[in-house]
């Protein structure tokens, strides 16, 4: 995975892992990096978080803990490049991360793109409550019918208040740095903040005592 490059692992996978748990700029992280002896230029560490992103992800479902069989399914906004962008997401009723979805549109297609996503990876859930969109009603109703599933439709907004919280997260780490410029930059990063959020939720099959150790422990 890092064969071939001129910094070793362990700094690569600092640098990295300091622009999802903190949300800071690339500069920032430039100037951390220097602080601590080690001169590399921010426009590396953004191509370290561009390519290495997929590969830590690839590993992190592989050890996900499995999540409960009740979901709450809501979507929220994320500004790229000026423009509103959706980020669907659900969490388990104890509040664990199911998925995440970054989409340029809302629509039918990006709700069932997401759970379609969403059940790939954590295998079907029995219910899944939802507000009063329309377009995640319609996408379960259209898996359901497509799969001869049976998940059961719950649409009840005071219980989307645990996955609300959980957007709150995610968004502040945004709003924290100085926000995207390319939806696929958007999407990367994103999906290291999720990955890290999920650590810290202990969702991580993992023996290390901290944070950065069990992040770093993907990359073994």
């Amino acid at each position: 995975m890092f064969k071939g490059h001129c910094f070793p692992k362990s700094i690569i996978l600092q640098a990295v892992y300091f622009k999802f748990r903190f949300g800071l700029s690339y500069r920032d992280i430039e100037e951390l990096m220097a602080i601590r002896g080690v001169k590399v230029d921010h426009a590396t560490i953004q191509r370290w978080v561009f390519k290495f992103t997929p590969l830590l992800e690839k590993e992190f479902n592989k050890r996900k803990k499995a999540v409960g069989k009740r979901w709450r399914m809501d979507e929220t906004y994320i500004k790229v490049k000026g423009q509103w962008r959706y980020l669907y997401r659900a969490v388990d009723k104890q509040g664990n991360t199911v998925d995440f979805l970054l989409t340029k549109r809302r629509q039918r297609m990006s709700a069932q793109s997401f759970l379609i996503k969403a059940i790939g990876n954590n295998g079907k859930p029995e219910l899944i409550n939802i507000d009063k969109s329309g377009a995640n009603k319609h996408a379960i109703r259209v898996y359901n019918k497509r799969s001869f599933s049976k998940i059961k439709i719950r649409q009840c907004k005071y219980l989307n208040n645990i996955v609300e919280q959980d957007h709150r997260f995610i968004k502040k780490r945004i709003l924290d740095g100085l926000g995207f410029k390319e939806f696929e930059s958007a999407k990367r990063t994103l999906t290291g903040i999720e990955m890290v959020h999920m650590i810290k939720k202990e969702q991580l099959v993992s023996n290390k005592k901290s944070m950065f150790k069990s992040f770093y422990s993907l990359a073994a």
